[in-house]
């Protein structure tokens, strides 16, 4: 008897810059995905031009359960799962994390600053919660990160990116009682292939 089957998040990547094409390709499919995108000014010619583009090109996350998402590789040869080097695993986003990233990214706020997990010192920062604001309810890292000149609360996709809100009143941010550092874990449901 099979074992049922639940969706996750995956972390991938669509190689070559195509990930609005699989991002295209899966929303007609029916399977949930997000990439996280901003606004850049461009310039072509002499002309300055606003555009909505990927944060990290080749970046997506998909949602969607172990056999969906094996069907639809076939039809999209170039996305490809983001694998855990020291585990050699396929990173899955716990679900939890992946609202929070969602809920933060997705309302493409100009000031959002984006890194790489190594890129930030976590052990520094302190664990909080928003207390008020349009990030209101949100958890993360409140932390000195560079290109920045005051702390800011810190989303992070471990192992895949980061990201740090705009600034935020110290009277809205709430600490947290210590707990363990973050890691990954994979959902209880989540299935190995």
């Amino acid at each position: 008897m099979n074992k049922p089957e639940f969706p996750v998040w995956y972390a991938m990547r669509a190689t070559y810059r195509r990930e609005l094409d699989a991002k295209e390709l899966l929303d007609k499919a029916s399977i949930g995905c997000f990439i996280p995108m901003h606004y850049r000014i461009c310039v072509k010619g002499k002309q300055k031009k606003r555009e909505f583009v990927p944060v990290i090109h080749n970046l997506i996350f998909v949602y969607a359960k172990p056999s969906e998402i094996q069907r639809v590789k076939k039809d999209i040869p170039y996305l490809q799962y983001m694998m855990d080097s020291r585990e050699g695993t396929k990173i899955v986003v716990p679900e939890e994390q992946m609202r929070r990233f969602i809920a933060v990214a997705g309302t493409y706020d100009d000031q959002l600053l984006y890194f790489k997990p190594e890129e930030l010192n976590l052990a520094k920062g302190t664990r909080v919660r928003i207390c008020g604001g349009d990030f209101e309810g949100q958890e993360g890292i409140f932390l000195k990160v560079k290109g920045a000149r005051d702390r800011r609360v810190v989303v992070l996709i471990q192992g895949v990116i980061a990201v740090a809100m705009a600034t935020i009143s110290p009277d809205l941010i709430e600490v947290l009682p210590d707990e363990k550092p973050l890691k990954r874990s994979r959902p209880k449901h989540a299935e190995e292939q």
